[in-house]
């Protein structure tokens, strides 16, 4: 029992350990329902857009961003890539991809470590050659365009510590 016992202790100690030393990553989103992309005017879609880069932003920066590390990220401003054109059949709205309709984000990020702030800044991402991508092209997630320039930027912006992490 006292082994038992030992062992809880020691366990829940690290996990209270593990948790203060990994990355942390928070999102917001700025009045999304006033975003330029016009799927944000809708609330259903809006909730379900907020939800994915929600998630997708978390899960990519915690890829990038070190153990002991916090990054926050204030979402203001998207607009996906191509344009609804309304087309009288049953499938509804049809997304068609230009060249002239990328992709765009507009976000502000603060990277902190021990309470102090490695990294800041506001930046307009904006992916006029989203159409060459090959890898988004032929991707069969959703929104494979925003996502692929959203890791381009997260690369170029904060490296990529887990790839260097396993070295």
């Amino acid at each position: 029992m006292k082994l038992l016992r030992a062992f809880l202790v020691a366990l829940a100690a690290l996990a209270v350990l593990t948790s203060a030393a990994a990355a942390r990553v928070d999102v917001r989103f700025v009045q999304p329902e006033r975003f330029v992309g016009e799927d944000f005017r809708n609330t259903y879609s809006r909730e379900r857009l907020v939800a994915e880069f929600d998630r997708f932003l978390k899960a990519e920066g915690a890829r990038h961003v070190r153990a002991g590390q916090t990054l926050r990220i204030e979402v203001l401003d998207i607009d996906l890539a191509g344009r609804n054109q309304p087309f009288a059949s049953r499938l509804g709205d049809i997304r068609v991809m230009r060249e002239m309709t990328p992709p765009s984000v507009r976000l502000r990020y603060v990277l902190e470590e021990r309470g102090r702030v490695v990294a800041r800044g506001e930046e307009t991402l904006l992916d006029w050659n989203y159409l060459s991508n090959v890898r988004a092209r032929n991707s069969s997630e959703w929104l494979p365009y925003e996502k692929a320039m959203l890791r381009d930027w997260f690369r170029r912006r904060f490296g990529d510590s887990q790839t260097a992490a396993r070295g």
